[in-house]
């Protein structure tokens, strides 16, 4: 299937480029979160007509991402959680601990913007995890975790 892209997807292409997909793809997924519009003559005389408010919005929004992610940029999360005397975690600490976090201390992040590259951290460590605030915008956050024995 033939779309045309309302805005920047990772690994498929940028705003305004037609691009084939599976269906599925398109049908489950860039269409509704509306992230795309199928390639119909129609829609690409619309687009046209349209392309200079959607190039706004979409460098408004790279814009916010940067300020967000200058923001963002080196904060250090510090979170407690049970572990046992080998410092290793009584459960784990994931994504969504961390946004919580974060949205605490007054950023808004999404837990599906945080990115974990070894999986949940399971022991008392010092760790590195990036935010994706924007396809373009990826901040480092440190994460100090702790442990309090039960």
């Amino acid at each position: 299937m033939q779309i045309i892209l309302l805005d920047k997807v990772v690994n498929l292409g940028n705003l305004g480029e037609i691009v084939k997909v599976k269906d599925g793809y398109a049908r489950n997924f860039l269409i509704p979160s509306g992230r795309a519009r199928r390639a119909t003559e129609s829609a690409k005389a619309e687009f046209e007509a349209k392309r200079a408010e959607l190039e706004k919005a979409a460098a408004a929004k790279l814009a916010e991402a940067q300020a967000q992610g200058e923001k963002l940029a080196g904060t250090t999360v510090k979170l407690t959680q049970k572990a046992g005397v080998d410092g290793r975690l009584f459960g784990s600490v994931t994504n969504h601990d961390i946004a919580e976090e974060l949205n605490k201390q007054g950023y808004q992040v999404a837990k599906a913007q945080i990115r974990l590259p070894n999986g949940p951290i399971k022991v008392v460590s010092d760790t590195s995890v990036s935010v994706a605030l924007h396809t373009d915008v990826v901040v480092e956050v440190n994460v100090s975790v702790y442990g309090e024995t039960a």
